[in-house]
Formats: C-alpha cells, structure tokens, sequence
C-alpha cells in the first residue's frame, strides 16, 4: 500500500478510536525519566488531528524546570523549534497547526514527535511533509538529541515502506508499549 492510502487509512481510525488515557501522561513522563537521557531541553508539538496530546507530558516537564519548545513551519519545508510555555500566545499557521509566537530559536535533546503510524523498526508516517525528517537530518549534523514518537499502540503497522528520507525514531512510547 502507498504512504498516501496508509496515511489516510491510519488517520480514519485514528479519530474513530481516539482516546484521552487517564494518568498516561505521568506513565510516559516517568519512562522518558527512567530512559535516563541527558535532556534539559523538550521540543513538543501541538496536537492536532486526533494525534496523541503531549501536553500534559510537557506540563510536567515544564514544572520540573526543563525549557519547553515546539516547531514553528518555516518556508520549503523546514522547520525549527521556538521557546514556548503554557502562557505564550499561539498562532495559528497555514496548516492549521498552532505554533508559538517567538523569535528565540531552541535546539531540544528530546523531540517528541507526533505519528500517523509506525513499524517495530521505529520508523514513522507523518502527514508526508518530510518537516521532522528534514528538521533531523539537518540539526543531527551539528547538536545530538534523542527523539521519542508517541502513538496509539492501534497506529502499529506490519512494515511501512521507507526511503532514503526516512528517518528512524530513537523510541516509540504507546499507552502500553515502548519500542527502544
């Protein structure tokens, strides 16, 4: 199956079995603490699309005293993370994707990424824009960082055709499995 048709498979049943998990947000803070990663800096995304809402993961990052980011989409694809917390305004882009109002560039050690789907290799499906593919290659040449999909343990596919783009995730948390 293409990535087109997967994406829009994957994406329908995403939002008919979307659900919020109660107190998963404390189960996924503490496996990223226990991953023993070197990280003082979190770069987050808005959900949108019935996409696993990492807010109340970044909230309890943000009380813990880490810098908080998330992507703002820039022109040809690329993007970068901006300095964010819970009381900075958003803007809505042009993809319909809120994103902070700031001009301060941040470099995370942690992206969490959003996902439409994803194999046991740790390799995923976006939107078929390639942003988190280009925003890895191009700031894993000069800063190290680790990133973590977070998904719905359903969003789980067999093997998802890959290409040279693709770039394998470091984990993938769901509500009831890591992939490391």
């Amino acid at each position: 199956m293409s990535k087109k048709l997967l994406r829009k498979k994957l994406i329908f049943i995403r939002k008919k079995k979307f659900k919020k998990f109660e107190n998963v947000e404390t189960k996924i803070f503490d496996i990223i603490k226990s991953l023993k990663l070197k990280i003082n800096i979190i770069g987050g995304y808005y959900p949108i699309n019935y996409e696993f809402d990492c807010l109340p993961v970044l909230q309890k990052f943000l009380e813990k005293k880490f810098l908080i980011s998330l992507p703002i989409v820039g022109e040809s694809n690329q993007m970068n993370f901006f300095n964010w917390s819970f009381d900075t305004h958003l803007k809505v882009n042009n993809l319909g994707i809120p994103e902070p109002v700031s001009n301060k560039i941040v470099y995370p050690n942690l992206i969490l990424v959003p996902l439409v789907g994803f194999d046991k290799n740790k390799f995923r499906l976006g939107y078929g824009g390639g942003y988190y593919d280009r925003y890895i290659e191009k700031v894993g040449k000069f800063k190290k960082f680790k990133t973590i999909g977070l998904s719905f343990s359903f969003q789980e596919i067999k093997k998802l055709p890959v290409n040279k783009f693709d770039k394998k995730l470091d984990f993938i948390i769901t509500e009831n499995k890591i992939y490391s």
